[in-house]
Parts: structure tokens; sequence; C-alpha cells
């Protein structure tokens, strides 16, 4: 049983980092019916310009700086790729374009800084700390704790402030908001620097716990967009929710059977919550009128 708890611990912190990946895909297609397909991309980028960073600053002055890269770097993105498909309505032009500049980001950081992975130095310690005979890693609170606080910044934010409201409108019916004179166009290009954003934050968490390279992006943002169709690309709980379900049944799937069907039971899952459920187990029904 303590095997099992210890399992479920470690894939809490896993899921919520897919959670805050998937988080940035609700995002954009909340106000924008988009997505950007190269998430994975925007983390990888964060973190490896965190671990530039690091180098010459404490990992708590490269924060910010790293989140202000990836607010820039998902702007850039919706310039390039995806507003002008949007004024041309081209009804997938957006996921070719993303899915391209992704490819870009990735060769980039080969070039920039190698094929290798490397290793991200940990601001905490990383000697586990024991409750109750579990062992936790210090990194392991903090991302959890990190993945909650962005998440709940944001929909605070949305709630309270008058640019929040704007997003919330322009979720809701992005034609009535612009009519009612809202920007809806900066509106989604800042949609897309929030989700990169909150991408290149979770890049700089994970980073500590796993190497870190051009390569590490693909594998998390595919997860982490399996997450958002599981619990519901509208939904702020769905994507917690099947993020955390992610994450246990990687651990416990990697202990009980064999690592190398570790990504099974996701991938099972996802297809049964398209065929039972395709708007996710905790996301709503749009229904379009024509």
């Amino acid at each position: 049983m303590q095997i099992f708890v210890q399992l479920v611990v470690s894939g809490i912190a896993l899921g919520m980092i897919y959670a805050l990946i998937a988080f940035g895909y609700q995002l954009t297609f909340a106000t924008s019916s988009t997505l950007n397909f190269g998430q994975g991309e925007a983390l990888m980028l964060g973190s490896l310009v965190g671990l530039t960073l690091v180098g010459y600053m404490s990992y708590w002055l490269m924060l910010p700086l790293v989140l202000v890269f990836g607010a820039l770097q998902g702007m850039f993105v919706e310039r390039v790729g995806v507003r002008p498909t949007l004024k041309t309505k081209s009804e997938f032009g957006w996921i070719m374009t993303t899915i391209s500049l992704a490819i870009i980001f990735k060769n980039v950081a080969e070039n920039v800084w190698g094929h290798d992975d490397l290793t991200f130095p940990s601001p905490l310690p990383m000697e586990p700390l024991q409750f109750f005979g579990i062992r936790v890693l210090p990194m392991e609170i903090m991302i959890v704790v990190g993945a909650v606080a962005i998440m709940l910044a944001v929909e605070i934010f949305n709630r309270k402030s008058i640019y929040g409201k704007a997003v919330v409108a322009t979720s809701n019916d992005r034609d009535a908001a612009g009519l009612m004179g809202i920007n809806t166009g900066m509106v989604i290009t800042f949609s897309y620097a929030l989700s990169s954003l909150t991408a290149a934050f979770a890049g700089v968490l994970v980073a500590p716990l796993t190497l870190t390279g051009s390569t590490m992006g693909v594998v998390l943002g595919l997860k982490a967009f399996s997450v958002a169709i599981i619990g519901g690309l509208n939904s702020g709980l769905g994507v917690i929710v099947g993020g955390l379900i992610l994450g246990i049944a990687e651990t416990t799937t990697g202990y009980y059977l064999s690592t190398g069907y570790k990504d099974v039971p996701g991938l099972v899952l996802l297809l049964v919550v398209l065929a039972i459920k395709p708007s996710g187990l905790f996301g709503k029904l749009a229904i379009k009128k024509v």
C-alpha cells in the first residue's frame, strides 16, 4: 500500500505539469477556437532559455524573465501563424502553421543548444522529504504549488479585472464582443501570450527533475493535448482532473507492469472518452447554429 501511495504522489506532480500545459491549450481555444500545436516547444524553449539565464543569475530571478520570453513567443506564434489564417477564415490553416512553427523552434533549439540533453540545476535540495514513510522531493511540491498558483491567478484575473472580463466575453461570443467594442484581436493575442507563458513556466518547473533538451517538448505537448481532450477543452477543472488521472496512471502502470506500457492507459482513456463523451469528462457540448 505504501508503494502505491508513493506512486500516486509522484503521479500527482507529473499530472500537474500535464495540466498546466493543457491549461494553455484551453486558453487559446476559448478565445479563438484554435490550438497552438507548438505548446510543447514553448515549454522546451522556456526550459532552455531558463537554463542559459540560470548560469548568470539565481533561479528565482530567472523565473520572471522566462515568463516574459514565453509571452513574447506566444505573441509571435499568434501574429505569424494564427492571425493570417483567421483573417482568411481558413478552417484548418492554423493547424499547419502552428505545427510548422513548432518544427522551426525545435530546429533553432538544436542549433543553439545542441542535440544532447542537458542538466538543469535545482533551486531546492534534491534530498526527499519524509511524510509518514512517503518520500517527496521538494521540487515535486513546488510543481504542484506553482501549477495551481498560476492557474488560479489566471482565473482570478479573468473574473476580477476589466481586461479579464474582455477575455471572458470573447470566449463566450467573439462576434458579439467585437460589436460591443472589445478588441478581440488583441484578446486572442493575449490568450496566446498567456498560453505560452504557462508552458514556459511548466518548462522551468519540470526541468530540474528531468533532462532538458530540444526534444523534451514533443512528448509532453502531446500528452498535455490528450489531457485537454480527456478533461474537456472548456473546463479548467477538467484539465486538472485529466492531468492527475494521466500522471497517476503512468506512474502506477510503469511500476506494476512495465515502463514500456506506461503510455498505454492514457491513450486507452483518450479513445474511451472520445467514443463516449467527445466533449471531455467535464466539457460542455457546444451547439452551433447555422
